[in-house]
C-alpha cells in the first residue's frame, strides 16, 4: 500500500514516515500544498494523509482540486484547528476522515487501516493458486486450512509476487513496490524476505512455490508450488 503524506512540519512527516514504513506502507512526503496536489496527481497512491495548514495551497483546495479532477484516493485531513465547522468543511471538500492535532498514532494507523478496507470492499477477490491463497484485502494468507502468520513486510513481498504468478519479478520490482522509494540499503534485502517466505510458506508444507531465477528474479508459481 502507497501512502502519500502532505504535512509542513518535517519533524512530524518524518516522524510519521517511519512509523508508517514500519507498519508495511511505502510512504512518500511532501511539505506543501501545490507539491502535494502536483504529487498526489502523478502518483498512484491508496491513500493521503493531507494536513490542512498548508504553505502555498491550504489542504481544503488541495483535496477540492484532486476530487474535482475525478481523483477517488481516500484522503485523511490533519489539522491543529478543532471544531465541527472545520471538521465539516473538510468532509465537504471531499475528505474521507478527520483527525485533529495532537492524535494518537496508534488512532492514526487505525483510521488508515479503516480507510483501506473500506476502499478494497468489493475489490478483486483474493488470490487462489492451489492451495496458496494470499487476501490483500484482509492482509491474510492460508496453506489449505491452515493460516500463515507473515510480518507486514513479508506479507507485501508476498503480495507483489502473487500479484505477478507465473512471471520473473526482479529485485529491483520488488523494492520499488515494497519499499520506501528513498530507501537506499542493501538491494539483497529481498533475498531475506525471499528465504523467510520459504520458511513459513513452503517448508512446513513440503512445496517449492518461490524458485530463484538467476540473475533475473523470483517466480511465484501458479500453482502455489503443488
Amino acid at each position: 500500500m502507497r501512502l502519500l503524506i502532505v504535512e509542513d512540519e518535517k519533524r512530524l512527516a518524518t516522524s510519521l514516515a517511519r512509523g508508517l514504513a514500519a507498519e508495511g506502507f511505502v510512504v512518500e512526503t511532501v511539505h506543501d500544498g501545490a507539491e502535494g496536489l502536483d504529487r498526489a496527481l502523478g502518483g498512484e497512491f491508496d491513500l493521503i494523509v493531507l494536513d490542512i495548514m498548508l504553505p502555498g495551497m491550504n489542504g481544503y483546495r488541495v483535496c477540492a482540486s484532486l476530487r474535482a479532477a475525478g481523483d477517488d484516493t481516500p484522503i485523511l485531513m490533519l489539522t491543529a484547528k478543532d471544531g465541527e465547522y472545520d471538521e465539516a468543511e473538510g468532509l465537504d471538500t471531499g475528505a474521507d476522515d478527520y483527525l485533529t492535532k495532537p492524535f494518537s498514532y496508534v488512532v492514526l494507523v487505525a483510521r488508515i487501516r479503516a480507510l483501506l478496507r473500506r476502499r478494497t470492499r468489493g475489490a478483486a477477490p483474493a488470490i487462489a493458486l492451489g492451495d496458496l491463497v494470499v487476501d490483500p484485502a484482509a492482509r491474510r494468507v492460508f496453506r489449505g486450512d491452515a493460516e500463515v502468520e507473515l510480518t507486514a513486510k513479508e506479507f507485501a513481498v508476498l503480495e507483489h509476487l502473487a500479484a505477478n504468478a507465473g512471471r520473473v519479478v526482479s529485485k529491483t520490482q520488488i523494492m520499488e513496490a515494497v519499499w520506501d522509494f528513498a530507501y537506499d540499503g542493501d538491494p539483497n534485502i529481498v533475498e531475506v524476505y525471499v528465504s523467510a517466505l520459504r520458511r513459513k510458506l513452503d517448508v512446513p508444507f513440503g512445496r517449492r512455490s518461490i524458485t530463484t531465477v538467476r540473475g533475473a528474479g523470483y517466480r511465484l508459481a501458479r500453482d502455489g508450488g503443488a
